[in-house]
């Protein structure tokens, strides 16, 4: 490990005591920020039997923001919407929309540690990138209660793996977050919403070919027959994309409101989960490769990324929705729905599981922060 050792903080030390008790004792962790993504975690990544709960929301605060250098460097349990706020002052945004979900309990809607260990992103990750593609650089504690730092301007990682950047989507397996520098974009100079009445063939037909093009295109979404186009950009591409494209323009507050449910999980789709779905139904999202054709399952659901990211309702056997998404060039995660106990994922591939076990005994070696 080539990581460099960051000087003691004060307000890390009773974290880092908490970690080391607990390698001592045996006793596993269970990250905790504002608890709103807890549902969503796969199943190695939900805390194991007798977990202790470690709370980061006393890490807050943005510690550096560099407006002219379009970074931000901030702490793990500052409160999304804290940060955005500081950013919006600035003019500018976390490009890649992070989903704000509502905290059971309405304690928070989520912190920027949980926002990078979920990887999840929001409408404009085609445009955009991922959570991934922004961060910069982490400070971590690890398993031994060290901490470390990766990227920025250390450039050192581990047997050539980009630490930082596999922390986003790790789901707190490999550490815990205490620090993260993101790059950040200013706010779009102009921006529309046009809406479509199209099927979902001819939707995603369109999408492919919009996409090959030079257009302003920055989020798409399908849902029952409607397909909503958000361009961004200059003012003079978004209007000539306005006129070459057709469609509807849609009223900036009512725009507004859309992408801000589809964003937070707030559409329709997921309030209809959450009410609980009917004896075999199950909410699936599936990553596929944006150009897959329609997909061969019973149901109906919600397309966004350009057809990349699907979220379907369907009584169909899990094997069926795992074996179409990987004909489309991807993989299904259950959601919402299904029996008790009942697998959210297919398996990782053989190489990509060795990789991650290896990854997890260099950096948690007492098995703190997994299941297994």
């Amino acid at each position: 490990m080539s990581a460099v050792k960051t000087p003691p903080d004060a307000a890390l030390q009773p974290l880092r005591e908490r970690i080391l008790a607990a390698g001592r004792a045996g006793t596993p962790l269970a990250i905790r920020g504002h608890g709103s993504k807890a549902g969503l975690a796969p199943d190695a990544a939900r805390p194991a039997d007798g977990a202790e709960p470690l709370d980061l929301t006393m890490l807050s605060g943005i510690s550096a923001h560099e407006p002219s250098e379009l970074v931000v460097t901030v702490r793990a349990g500052t409160p999304i919407d804290a940060l955005e706020a500081a950013l919006a002052a600035e003019g500018q945004h976390l490009a890649f929309e992070p989903p704000r979900l509502q905290t059971p309990g309405a304690r928070g809607r989520g912190t920027v540690g949980g926002m990078v260990a979920s990887g999840l992103s929001g409408p404009a990750r085609m445009a955009a990138g991922s959570v991934r593609d922004h961060v910069l650089g982490v400070t971590m504690l690890d398993g031994r209660g060290e901490l470390l730092s990766f990227g920025g301007q250390v450039m050192k990682n581990v047997a050539g793996y980009d630490v930082s950047r596999l922390m986003a989507g790790s789901w707190g397996r490999l550490g815990v977050l205490c620090e993260v520098s993101l790059k950040v974009l200013p706010e779009p100079v102009a921006g529309l919403t046009l809406r479509f009445a199209m099927g979902q063939a001819e939707a995603l037909a369109a999408l492919t070919g919009w996409s090959r093009r030079p257009l302003p295109l920055q989020a798409s979404a399908w849902h029952e027959g409607v397909l909503m186009l958000r361009l961004a950009g200059a003012q003079a591409a978004v209007d000539a994309a306005r006129r070459e494209l057709g469609g509807e323009p849609v009223a900036a507050a009512e725009a507004a409101a859309f992408w801000t449910a589809l964003r937070d999980r707030r559409h329709a789709l997921w309030q209809f989960a959450a009410q609980g779905l009917p004896a075999g139904q199950r909410l699936w999202r599936l990553a596929v490769a944006p150009h897959a054709p329609t997909l061969k399952l019973r149901g109906s659901g919600l397309i966004e990324w350009h057809g990349g990211q699907r979220w379907w309702l369907s009584d169909e056997p899990a094997e069926a929705v795992h074996a179409a998404a990987r004909a489309a060039g991807g993989h299904a995660e259950l959601q919402a729905g299904g029996a008790p106990g009942e697998a959210r994922a297919a398996p990782l591939p053989a190489v990509q599981a060795q990789i991650e076990r290896r990854l997890r005994q260099t950096f948690d070696p007492h098995g703190l922060f997994t299941r297994d």
